[in-house]
């Protein structure tokens, strides 16, 4: 017995000695499990702890305003909602997936079947139905979930661009996509600036990632919202602008869109920047009828996609920034400005014009405009004319390389290393999308056995440039001589209100005298100003100082491929033109023939341009300063209360006409208004124990008539005429009116009409 119990406790004690060694063992690979968990992976365990046990979701920030230069929104953001189903808690709660399908579906005027098959979507708790819903709409979802106790269906806060004035300024402005993000123009140029940094929601979650039900944990981060930013768009401005470019468009059938710019030509601020047609920001996705139309025909879906995508692209696209063109004979200022700095010209110089010029380098002579040329005429007359012979001359005395030099001072070009490459340029704008111009190379250029390009470059044909480039360095040529760089946006103003960043004029070079500056406005101003011989004598606005350029120019590689002619006029006008504060540039392209109107920049361009200088001068504050014998329009007294002889006298005196209506001895009403400004000459009139009609007249085309006929004939109605344009004596006829025939009216209205000369520039061809 005591023999065999012996083994029996040798190996307990050996089971027992092992359990204690693996009991140590174990203990010591635990501890040193739990060290490396607690102590080495500490950090990255958390990280999945907190990963696996909350959700995070960033939050949108505010997007910062954009304003106008007078402090008007041209941009702003507001509080929506994004409406989205819990399908794993409509599951939960058993709710009626038709009753819910059903209510969205009218409430947010979607497709039913679309949010019933969402609302099927196995295990998920976020599933969006629609995003940016207006308040009265998510205040309808509210109370559907609050009167049927629904727990699958969710709102968050979202906020959504707005842009007050629809369309005005959509070039500049750009937009947002439904992420909030800027896609075009400035939104998209500032984004970062715009859209501040998001903040963060985090909520607990289950084991599989999915929000917990039963739980009010949440933790929010805050973001930071976007700066506000200040541009040098002026709204009022950009109306007016936009305004008239708009008529231009329908007046001469323009047929591939339309541009404009105005700058303030001593800091380089754009205070207007348009491009027909434009788009209305609130939904920039929409197409015109006319390319909505063609849509709609398309033989597939395919070319429906295709055509969509071309139309959107084209009605995008900003044509005063990223468009080129041949500038024709507006860029004659910049020939000129040179010439004249480098002495190669003189103000009391006199050129033969005999209709052509022959060119080293070029087998057929370059023709004027002007069968028979012009003859003799002053530096003054050559500019006047337009005259292409007397500019090819200029070009020459200045020589091939002064003149590309003098192209690189004005921004038109960066020189490179190698003299064969052909060269490019840009203003540097802070706007997204600027194209470049196009130019020869050096060595291309300034040879001496072809100066054909030097001709061609003196009277602004065979290269191109964008409007804005071209208005830049125009306006650098009556400014005093000074380049500034363009811009759009002067400040950022952070969310604690104060500014960030502060954008000052920046001097690019001194690139002409102040003495030669002067010069060129003095030029300038004779082709606006005089009616006989200058070419944009259809600018001229009564009683102020207006100078500028016109131009017409053939798309010559059009032709060159098609056969086709298609020409871009265009007008480069400043003022005033002793002092000169803006500078206007409108090019319309493509006119068509259809008008009835000569295609001419001096004929379509400059009355635009008239037009825009009318309505922009009075509204910056500057005062007319000129006085004519031909002035136009008269105002119209106070004539209520007088008696028959006072009236009489009082009219007599205003060079105005009457006509009575009614008996008595006192005038008791009177059409039009005093204070009006209407034609001279014009019939008013006075009533005397009566009042006028309230009948409706309809207005006459009054475009090809005289300013005398129109106003008589619109006096017979009780309507009046009032003119944007000084009266001369040269042959004038009506070019536009402010209210289109067949506007129906009521007496004592006032048209708004411009004059134009019928002799016109002429195409200046090559």
């Amino acid at each position: 017995m005591g023999s065999s119990r012996a083994p029996t406790r040798q190996l307990l004690q050996r089971v027992l000695a092992l359990s204690g060694i693996c009991g140590l063992l174990f203990l010591v690979l635990l501890l040193v499990r739990l060290w490396q968990l607690q102590i080495v992976q500490h950090d990255e365990l958390e990280s999945r702890a907190i990963a696996q046990q909350l959700r995070e979701a960033p939050t949108t920030a505010a997007r910062g305003s954009i304003y106008d230069c007078k402090g008007r929104p041209l941009a702003v953001s507001a509080s929506v909602d994004n409406v989205y189903l819990s399908p794993a808690e409509i599951d939960q709660y058993a709710e009626d997936r038709e009753l819910i399908a059903d209510s969205l579906a009218t409430i947010l005027n979607l497709d039913r079947g679309d949010i019933l098959e969402k609302s099927r979507t196995s295990g998920a708790w976020y599933v969006t139905v629609a995003r940016k819903v207006e308040r009265e709409q998510s205040e309808a979802v509210r109370r559907f979930i609050a009167d049927n106790d629904i727990h699958g269906v969710h709102l968050e806060t979202d906020t959504k661009r707005y842009y007050p004035n629809s369309s005005l300024a959509c070039h500049v402005i750009g937009f947002v996509g439904t992420d909030n993000t800027g896609l075009e123009g400035i939104e998209a140029r500032y984004d970062e600036a715009l859209s501040g940094t998001a903040g963060r929601t985090r909520r607990a979650t289950n084991a599989y990632g999915t929000e917990l039900i039963y739980t009010s944990f949440e933790d929010y981060i805050p973001g930071e919202d976007g700066c506000d930013l200040e541009v040098t768009i002026d709204s009022a401005i950009q109306f007016y602008i936009e305004k008239q470019l708009r008529q231009a468009v329908a007046d001469y059938d323009i047929q591939n869109g339309a541009g404009a710019i105005c700058m303030d030509v001593n800091t380089g601020a754009i205070l207007a920047m348009a491009s027909l047609d434009g788009y209305d920001l609130n939904n920039f996705l929409a197409v015109s009828p006319q390319a909505q139309a063609a849509i709609d025909a398309a033989a597939s879906k395919e070319e429906a996609e295709q055509l969509l995508q071309h139309a959107q692209m084209r009605q995008w696209r900003n044509k005063a920034l990223s468009d080129t063109y041949e500038p024709g004979s507006t860029f004659k200022i910049i020939t000129l400005s040179m010439a004249l700095e480098e002495g190669a010209v003189h103000m009391d110089d006199s050129f033969y014009c005999g209709g052509s010029v022959s060119v080293i380098g070029r087998g057929t002579p370059i023709r004027c405009w002007k069968d028979g040329g012009h003859g003799s005429q002053t530096l003054t007359q050559a500019v006047q004319h337009s005259c292409n012979a007397a500019f090819v001359n200029i070009g020459q005395r200045v020589g091939a390389k002064t003149f590309y030099d003098y192209c690189e001072a004005f921004g038109f070009l960066n020189q490179r290393e190698d003299p064969d490459e052909s060269l490019t340029a840009t203003t540097g704008i802070d706007l997204s999308g600027e194209s470049g111009s196009i130019w020869w190379s050096h060595n291309v250029f300034c040879s001496e056995k072809n100066l054909s390009q030097l001709a061609a470059a003196s009277f602004g044909q065979t290269f191109t440039i964008t409007p804005l480039q071209l208005i830049t360095a125009v306006s650098a040529a009556v400014n005093g001589g000074k380049l500034y760089q363009p811009y759009v946006v002067s400040r950022l103003i952070d969310g604690d209100g104060q500014v960030s960043y502060e954008r000052e004029p920046r001097l690019v070079r001194q690139v002409i005298s102040e003495e030669t500056s002067r010069q060129v406005r003095e030029i300038l101003e004779q082709v606006v100003g005089d009616a006989k011989d200058g070419t944009g004598h259809n600018a001229a606005v009564a009683g102020y100082r207006i100078g500028g350029k016109t131009g017409t120019s053939e798309k010559v590689s059009l032709e060159a491929q098609t056969g086709q002619k298609e020409y871009i006029v265009s007008f480069l006008g400043f003022a005033p033109a002793d002092d000169p504060r803006i500078a206007i540039l409108i090019f319309l392209d493509t006119p068509s023939n259809e008008s009835g109107i000569y295609i001419s920049g001096g004929q379509m361009a400059a009355p635009v341009v008239g037009r825009m200088m009318a309505d922009i001068l009075p509204y910056l504050g500057v005062k007319p300063s000129l006085h004519s014998e031909a002035e136009a329009d008269v105002t119209v007294p106070e004539l209520g209360g007088k008696t028959r002889q006072e009236a009489a006298e009082a009219v007599r005196s205003a060079d105005l006409r009457y006509r009575t209506l009614g008996e008595g001895e006192t005038v008791t009403g009177q059409l039009p208004a005093p204070g009006s400004t209407i034609a001279k000459g014009s019939e008013i009139l006075l009533y005397f124990n009566r009042t006028p009609s309230t009948e409706l007249e309809t207005i006459p085309e009054l475009t090809g008539m005289s300013y005398e006929k129109a106003r008589d004939l619109l006096s017979d109605y009780a309507i009046y005429i009032s003119s944007l344009s000084p009266v001369s004596d040269a042959a004038q006829i009506i070019g536009s009116q402010s209210l289109p025939s067949g506007t129906h009216v009521e007496h004592g209205n006032i048209i708004s009409v411009t004059l134009q000369g019928i002799d016109g520039e002429m195409l200046g061809r090559y």
